[in-house]
Protein backbone atom coordinates (compact mmCIF):
# COMPACT_ATOMS: atom_id res chain seq x y z
CA UNK A 1 0.00 0.00 0.00
CA UNK A 2 2.94 2.75 0.59
CA UNK A 3 4.59 1.95 -2.57
CA UNK A 4 0.93 2.42 -4.44
CA UNK A 5 0.57 5.51 -1.71
CA UNK A 6 4.25 6.73 -2.82
CA UNK A 7 3.53 6.48 -6.70
CA UNK A 8 0.19 8.91 -6.00
CA UNK A 9 1.91 11.40 -3.79
CA UNK A 10 5.90 10.95 -4.16
CA UNK A 11 6.02 14.55 -1.50
CA UNK A 12 4.58 12.47 1.06
CA UNK A 13 7.61 10.33 0.94
CA UNK A 14 10.15 12.20 0.05
CA UNK A 15 13.79 12.38 2.04
CA UNK A 16 13.69 16.44 2.59
CA UNK A 17 13.05 18.31 5.53
CA UNK A 18 13.00 21.34 3.37
CA UNK A 19 9.25 22.57 3.77
CA UNK A 20 9.55 25.05 0.89
CA UNK A 21 10.32 22.41 -1.23
CA UNK A 22 7.86 19.55 -0.54
CA UNK A 23 4.86 22.43 -0.56
CA UNK A 24 6.57 23.19 -4.40
CA UNK A 25 6.10 19.29 -4.85
CA UNK A 26 1.94 19.50 -3.33
CA UNK A 27 1.36 22.37 -5.95
CA UNK A 28 3.30 20.98 -8.93
CA UNK A 29 0.96 17.76 -7.99
CA UNK A 30 -2.40 19.77 -7.64
CA UNK A 31 -1.99 21.63 -10.80
CA UNK A 32 -0.50 18.49 -12.84
CA UNK A 33 -3.67 16.45 -11.42
CA UNK A 34 -6.64 19.64 -12.29
CA UNK A 35 -4.79 19.92 -15.64
CA UNK A 36 -5.53 16.11 -16.43
CA UNK A 37 -8.87 16.40 -15.23
CA UNK A 38 -9.57 19.52 -17.42
CA UNK A 39 -8.57 17.27 -20.30
CA UNK A 40 -10.63 13.99 -19.52
CA UNK A 41 -13.90 16.32 -19.11
CA UNK A 42 -12.72 17.79 -22.44
CA UNK A 43 -11.98 14.75 -24.21
CA UNK A 44 -15.79 13.61 -23.24
CA UNK A 45 -17.88 16.42 -23.60
CA UNK A 46 -16.37 16.66 -27.37
CA UNK A 47 -16.91 12.71 -27.97
CA UNK A 48 -20.68 12.69 -25.96
CA UNK A 49 -21.61 16.12 -25.34
CA UNK A 50 -24.89 15.53 -28.08
CA UNK A 51 -25.39 11.94 -26.75
CA UNK A 52 -25.81 13.15 -23.40
CA UNK A 53 -28.46 15.47 -24.73
CA UNK A 54 -30.46 12.87 -26.21
CA UNK A 55 -30.33 11.16 -22.96
CA UNK A 56 -31.54 13.86 -21.50
CA UNK A 57 -34.25 14.41 -23.47
CA UNK A 58 -35.17 11.28 -23.14
CA UNK A 59 -34.89 10.82 -19.50
CA UNK A 60 -36.83 14.26 -19.18
CA UNK A 61 -39.57 12.25 -21.52
CA UNK A 62 -39.76 9.05 -18.88
CA UNK A 63 -40.16 12.02 -15.96
CA UNK A 64 -43.23 13.39 -17.38
CA UNK A 65 -44.50 10.04 -18.18
CA UNK A 66 -44.18 9.34 -14.61
CA UNK A 67 -41.29 7.67 -14.17
CA UNK A 68 -38.73 7.66 -11.68
CA UNK A 69 -35.13 7.23 -10.99
CA UNK A 70 -32.85 4.80 -9.98
CA UNK A 71 -29.15 5.19 -9.40
CA UNK A 72 -26.48 2.11 -8.32
CA UNK A 73 -22.85 1.49 -7.91
CA UNK A 74 -20.54 -0.08 -5.56
CA UNK A 75 -18.42 1.57 -3.02
CA UNK A 76 -17.49 5.19 -4.22
CA UNK A 77 -19.63 4.57 -6.96
CA UNK A 78 -22.52 3.84 -4.55
CA UNK A 79 -21.93 7.81 -3.23
CA UNK A 80 -22.04 8.95 -6.92
CA UNK A 81 -25.09 7.17 -7.14
CA UNK A 82 -26.80 8.77 -4.31
CA UNK A 83 -25.24 12.23 -5.04
CA UNK A 84 -27.43 11.70 -7.93
CA UNK A 85 -30.29 10.26 -6.71
CA UNK A 86 -30.41 13.33 -4.41
CA UNK A 87 -29.77 16.17 -7.16
CA UNK A 88 -33.02 14.95 -9.04
CA UNK A 89 -34.95 14.89 -5.44
CA UNK A 90 -33.60 18.13 -4.08
CA UNK A 91 -32.69 20.45 -6.67
CA UNK A 92 -33.12 24.09 -4.58
CA UNK A 93 -34.92 26.71 -5.78
CA UNK A 94 -33.91 26.39 -9.42
CA UNK A 95 -35.15 23.35 -10.94
CA UNK A 96 -38.60 21.07 -9.56
CA UNK A 97 -37.57 18.08 -7.79
CA UNK A 98 -38.45 14.69 -9.72
CA UNK A 99 -38.50 10.98 -7.81
CA UNK A 100 -35.11 9.63 -7.53
CA UNK A 101 -33.44 6.58 -5.46
CA UNK A 102 -29.95 5.19 -4.93
CA UNK A 103 -30.67 1.24 -4.71
CA UNK A 104 -27.50 1.42 -2.09
CA UNK A 105 -28.93 3.40 0.12
CA UNK A 106 -31.41 1.53 2.67
CA UNK A 107 -28.78 -0.94 4.17
CA UNK A 108 -31.83 -3.19 5.48
CA UNK A 109 -32.15 -4.16 1.87
CA UNK A 110 -29.05 -4.18 0.56
CA UNK A 111 -27.82 -6.66 3.21
CA UNK A 112 -30.69 -8.83 3.22
CA UNK A 113 -30.35 -9.50 -0.31
CA UNK A 114 -26.38 -9.79 0.00
CA UNK A 115 -26.54 -12.45 2.93
CA UNK A 116 -30.09 -14.25 1.33
CA UNK A 117 -29.13 -14.50 -1.92
CA UNK A 118 -26.41 -12.88 -3.41
CA UNK A 119 -24.57 -9.48 -3.75
CA UNK A 120 -24.76 -10.42 -7.44
CA UNK A 121 -28.12 -9.30 -7.65
CA UNK A 122 -28.73 -7.08 -4.72
CA UNK A 123 -29.83 -4.46 -7.98
CA UNK A 124 -31.91 -6.42 -10.05
CA UNK A 125 -33.89 -7.51 -7.33
CA UNK A 126 -35.09 -3.96 -6.48
CA UNK A 127 -35.67 -2.67 -9.87
CA UNK A 128 -37.24 -5.91 -10.39
CA UNK A 129 -39.56 -4.91 -7.34
CA UNK A 130 -39.81 -1.29 -8.16
CA UNK A 131 -39.04 -0.83 -11.88
CA UNK A 132 -41.47 0.17 -14.32
CA UNK A 133 -41.50 0.58 -18.50
CA UNK A 134 -41.46 4.60 -17.97
CA UNK A 135 -38.54 4.47 -15.25
CA UNK A 136 -34.81 5.27 -15.25
CA UNK A 137 -31.85 3.22 -14.20
CA UNK A 138 -28.33 4.36 -14.02
CA UNK A 139 -25.71 2.71 -12.93
CA UNK A 140 -22.46 3.88 -11.88
CA UNK A 141 -18.57 1.93 -12.48
CA UNK A 142 -15.20 2.71 -12.60
CA UNK A 143 -14.18 -0.58 -14.25
CA UNK A 144 -17.72 -1.43 -16.24
CA UNK A 145 -17.06 -4.77 -14.72
CA UNK A 146 -19.07 -5.23 -11.87
CA UNK A 147 -21.45 -8.09 -12.29
CA UNK A 148 -24.31 -6.90 -9.63
CA UNK A 149 -24.88 -3.62 -12.43
CA UNK A 150 -24.22 -6.07 -15.57
CA UNK A 151 -27.45 -7.89 -13.66
CA UNK A 152 -29.53 -4.75 -13.01
CA UNK A 153 -28.95 -3.23 -16.67
CA UNK A 154 -30.49 -6.67 -17.91
CA UNK A 155 -33.55 -6.52 -15.27
CA UNK A 156 -33.91 -3.11 -16.17
CA UNK A 157 -34.25 -3.20 -19.90
CA UNK A 158 -36.36 -6.17 -19.72
CA UNK A 159 -38.62 -4.18 -17.88
CA UNK A 160 -38.40 -1.67 -20.62
CA UNK A 161 -36.62 1.08 -18.65
CA UNK A 162 -34.32 3.90 -19.74
CA UNK A 163 -30.71 2.59 -19.13
CA UNK A 164 -27.65 4.49 -18.59
CA UNK A 165 -23.93 3.65 -17.75
CA UNK A 166 -20.81 5.17 -16.38
CA UNK A 167 -17.94 3.76 -17.07
CA UNK A 168 -13.94 4.08 -16.88
CA UNK A 169 -11.00 2.64 -18.91
CA UNK A 170 -12.62 1.00 -21.78
CA UNK A 171 -15.95 0.38 -20.44
CA UNK A 172 -15.44 -3.17 -19.51
CA UNK A 173 -18.05 -5.99 -19.70
CA UNK A 174 -20.79 -2.50 -19.58
CA UNK A 175 -19.55 -1.93 -23.21
CA UNK A 176 -20.39 -5.44 -24.70
CA UNK A 177 -24.34 -5.57 -23.32
CA UNK A 178 -26.92 -4.80 -25.10
CA UNK A 179 -29.39 -4.07 -22.51
CA UNK A 180 -27.38 -0.05 -21.78
CA UNK A 181 -29.45 2.56 -24.09
CA UNK A 182 -26.56 5.38 -23.32
CA UNK A 183 -23.37 4.62 -21.98
CA UNK A 184 -20.61 7.13 -21.16
CA UNK A 185 -17.33 6.00 -20.92
CA UNK A 186 -14.51 7.81 -19.74
CA UNK A 187 -11.22 6.99 -21.20
CA UNK A 188 -8.52 6.80 -18.47
CA UNK A 189 -6.61 4.30 -16.29
CA UNK A 190 -7.07 6.31 -13.15
CA UNK A 191 -10.10 5.72 -10.94
CA UNK A 192 -9.84 9.30 -9.06
CA UNK A 193 -9.34 11.07 -12.35
CA UNK A 194 -12.67 8.62 -13.84
CA UNK A 195 -14.89 9.60 -11.02
CA UNK A 196 -14.00 13.17 -11.35
CA UNK A 197 -15.50 13.13 -14.63
CA UNK A 198 -18.22 10.89 -14.01
CA UNK A 199 -19.40 13.73 -11.46
CA UNK A 200 -19.54 16.42 -14.15
CA UNK A 201 -21.13 13.82 -16.53
CA UNK A 202 -23.94 13.07 -14.24
CA UNK A 203 -24.18 16.85 -13.02
CA UNK A 204 -24.23 17.73 -16.78
CA UNK A 205 -27.46 15.14 -17.54
CA UNK A 206 -29.54 16.41 -14.27
CA UNK A 207 -29.06 19.94 -15.47
CA UNK A 208 -30.02 19.15 -19.13
CA UNK A 209 -32.88 16.76 -17.96
CA UNK A 210 -34.24 19.55 -15.53
CA UNK A 211 -34.20 21.65 -18.03
CA UNK A 212 -36.02 19.78 -20.58
CA UNK A 213 -38.58 19.20 -18.25
CA UNK A 214 -40.42 22.68 -19.37
CA UNK A 215 -40.37 21.84 -22.33
CA UNK A 216 -42.37 18.70 -21.93
CA UNK A 217 -45.71 18.07 -21.05
CA UNK A 218 -46.50 16.19 -18.05
CA UNK A 219 -49.16 13.33 -18.30
CA UNK A 220 -50.55 11.52 -15.02
CA UNK A 221 -49.15 7.54 -14.72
Amino acid sequence: MSDDLAALYPFLYADTGDLTVVLDQVRASTVAKAAEIGELRRAVAARDGARIEACAREAAARFAAGGRLFAFGNGGSATDAAQLATLFLNPGEDFPPLPAFGLANDTSVVTALCNDVGVDVVFARQLAAFGGRDDIAVGLSTSGNSENLLRAFDEASRRGMLTIGLAGYDGGKMAELGSIDYLFVVPSSSVHRIQEAQTTIYQVLWELTAEEMSHVPRHTR
